[in-house]
């Protein structure tokens, strides 16, 4: 019998298989694609010869999860990191670039964004209280900001909507994947306070294929353990009643086993549930997960077209792309290359009527807008990945529709970006979920673990109003307890 079967092979069903294959557990890994990495994955485009992944991803120095993932397989030295830059507004009539200054957090960035065309005194002065509330902000104050969006709240804050359009409407887009009229105030303060909240914090990207970093190291790991790894068997049910028993799988077969770890999208684990659980809470809540769908597009030009190896566009609600890479000035050995553009359609209903050569079209049109040296050169290859769910939305109440990583039904667990960890749907909480879901499984056999790491306290002035607003709460609280003990 599997001591363990993990259903999923992307970031998070891997974090987990890792962990517990360090302890010697022999699990089974069941993956329905053909390739491991899930939204994380990679693959050799046939043309090119060009590894590529599903999408381009960004890692931070805040991603303690994930980075110790790849300390376990030994490839953290394959991130290259953004040093002092953070990155490239495509702002008119100038670019901003947005660069690490030494001033204290979450100060670090500021003299940067002074710089920003088209806002005023006035703009920068209305950030006050927003900013003041991002370095107080807590898990604490999630249920409060969850049942308002984040437009209503950064307007209840007194923020311009000079501000509120060049800044936050393009951070609620790129961050959260919803616009700002949906997105939850919960989800997107919490990323503005780990964002802003840490003294030079930098990006870094994948010098290597994404699935390159972790997926056959994870494999190997899990295999050393005893494990097997399964690749291209959708699971299509959970076996019991009353506690899972096991896993059946599409070509027939099952896996007894009496630990399941569940790293798949919460519809398609509604889909796997036994029907007596549909209907109970949380598992209740799976349909209503709203799936953010993306669109990447990768193009191959010519020639080099000098542009910064990480830009973006500042929010419209006509554009198509946001964010692109120049994977040549990324990737190790493609120095010298003709550049090798990604680019992300985020939230992409917008262009779903969009035939590929459309989309081509527009990303070219869009990047020559501050690269213009695109408008000029050729498309020699292009690549269009329309990826169905790439985050679930971070919409209003969606925070308290997250589940725990231990589900009430005994044998599941719940490991995903989209469980309850304190973080965004990222690789950060992809990894994390993972990590919490292998330590409820070793707890579920008398084995206690710590491997999940939480947010650390923020630095400098930020940490500072964060331990001045818990004092102050605390103090709020012993005197309101005082004053309603009975006499």
């Amino acid at each position: 019998m599997t001591e363990v079967a993990v259903i999923g092979g992307g970031v998070a069903g891997l974090a987990c298989a890792v962990a517990l294959a360090e302890r010697g557990i022999a699990l089974t890994v069941i993956e329905g694609a053909q390739q491991l990495g899930g939204r994380a994955s990679s693959w050799r485009e046939p043309g090119s010869g060009d590894v590529v992944d599903i999408g381009p991803h960004i890692f931070h120095t805040e991603y303690h999860n994930m980075l110790a993932l790849l300390d376990r397989l030994g490839t953290r030295d394959l991130i290259s990191w953004q040093s002092g830059e953070v990155l490239t507004i495509a702002s008119k009539p100038r670019p901003t670039v947005l660069r690490q200054t030494p001033l204290l957090a979450p100060f670090g960035l500021v003299p940067s964004i002074l710089r920003a065309p088209g806002l005023g005194l006035t703009d920068y002065l209305s950030m006050a209280r927003t900013g003041w509330r991002g370095m107080c902000f807590g898990e604490e104050q999630v249920a409060e900001l969850d049942r308002i969006s984040a437009l209503d709240f950064l307007r209840g804050q007194g923020l311009s909507e000079r501000m509120i359009d060049w800044w936050w409407r393009f951070a609620a887009m790129v961050v959260t994947n919803v616009p700002l009229e949906r997105c939850s105030a919960a989800s997107l303060m919490r990323i503005h306070a780990q964002l802003s909240g840490y003294r030079g914090l930098q990006f870094g990207f994948a010098k290597v294929g994404l699935g390159e970093l972790y997926t056959e190291q994870a494999t190997r790991m899990v295999r050393e353990a005893g494990g097997q790894v399964r690749v291209g068997v959708p699971a299509t049910a959970l076996l019991g009643s009353e506690r899972i028993e096991g896993v059946q799988l599409a070509d027939g077969s099952r896996i007894a086993t009496p630990h399941v770890v569940s790293a798949l999208p919460p519809q398609q684990l509604a889909a796997l549930l036994p029907p007596a659980w549909r209907d109970r809470a949380p598992f209740d809540a799976l349909q209503r997960f709203e799936p953010s769908p993306y669109i990447c597009v990768y193009l191959w030009f010519d020639r080099p077209l000098g542009m910064q190896r990480f830009c973006t566009h500042l929010y419209s609600p006509e554009r198509l792309n946001y964010d692109f890479y120049d994977l040549s000035q990324i990737r190790s050995g493609w120095e010298g290359r003709p550049s090798v553009v990604a680019s992300n359609i985020i939230y992409s209903h917008r262009a779903h009527h969009l035939g590929d050569e459309q989309i081509v079209r527009a990303t070219v049109d869009e990047l020559a807008e501050f690269v213009p040296a695109a408008k000029a050169a050729r498309v020699v290859r292009a690549d269009i990945h329309r990826v169905p769910m790439a985050i679930a939305c971070a919409t209003v109440g969606f925070e308290g529709m997250r589940p725990h990583a231990r589900s009430p039904l005994p044998g599941l667990t719940l490991a995903g970006d989209w469980v309850q960890t304190h973080m965004p749907c990222t690789m950060e909480g992809a990894a994390k979920s993972g990590f919490m879901a292998a330590e409820a499984v070793l707890a579920q056999q008398g084995v206690e673990a710590r491997l999940a790491q939480d947010a650390r306290m923020y630095d400098d002035l930020a940490g500072l109003a964060r331990r001045l607003y818990l004092l102050t709460t605390s103090r709020h609280s012993v005197d309101n307890k005082a004053e309603n003990r009975p006499c």
